[in-house]
C-alpha cells in the first residue's frame, strides 16, 4: 500500500497553510516554496479542497487561502478522503458483488489486509491538522 502524491501533498499543504496561515491569507506560492510543491499541482488541489469546504479564497493583493474550519476540527483520514484518494488495502472494489478474485470468493489475505486499512484509517482519523502541527502524531 502506498498513499499517492495527491494524499501527500494535500496533506502536507494543508499543514504548512495552518502552521503559517494562522488566520490570514497565504498564496499558494508560498506554500509551494516552502514544501518544494509544483504550484500547478497546488492549484488543482486547493480548487478541490475549496469545493469540500476545507479552505476559503481570498481575492486581491494580500488574497490566498485559509482554512475554512479550525485546523483542530480538520482530520487527515477526511482529507485523503476529499481528494479521493482513500487508503485502500485491498484489491476488492467495495461497490462490486465479487471479491478479491474476481468471482463471489476472497483471498486467503483479505482479512489480514482489510485489517491494516481499518487500523490506518482509525490512526489518519485520530489526528488532526493541529496535531500534526504541535507535533502531537505519534
Amino acid at each position: 500500500m502506498k498513499l499517492g502524491t495527491k494524499g501527500r501533498y494535500a496533506v502536507m499543504a494543508l499543514v504548512d497553510l495552518a502552521y503559517y496561515g494562522q488566520g490570514k491569507p497565504l498564496a499558494l506560492v508560498e506554500i509551494a516554496q516552502r514544501q518544494s510543491l509544483p504550484i500547478s499541482y497546488l492549484e488543482q488541489l486547493f480548487l478541490k479542497l475549496r469545493q469540500k469546504g476545507f479552505v476559503a479564497s481570498t481575492r486581491g493583493h494580500l488574497g490566498g487561502y485559509t482554512l475554512a474550519r479550525e485546523a483542530e476540527t480538520i482530520r487527515i483520514s477526511e482529507i485523503l478522503e476529499a481528494i479521493g484518494e482513500p487508503l485502500e488495502t485491498t484489491r476488492c472494489d467495495k461497490s462490486s458483488s465479487t471479491g478479491c478474485l474476481g468471482t463471489n470468493a476472497k483471498c486467503l489475505t483479505h482479512a489480514l489486509w482489510a485489517g491494516l486499512g481499518a487500523q490506518m484509517h482509525h490512526y489518519l482519523q485520530g489526528i488532526s491538522l493541529a496535531d500534526v502541527c504541535e507535533r502531537r502524531v505519534i
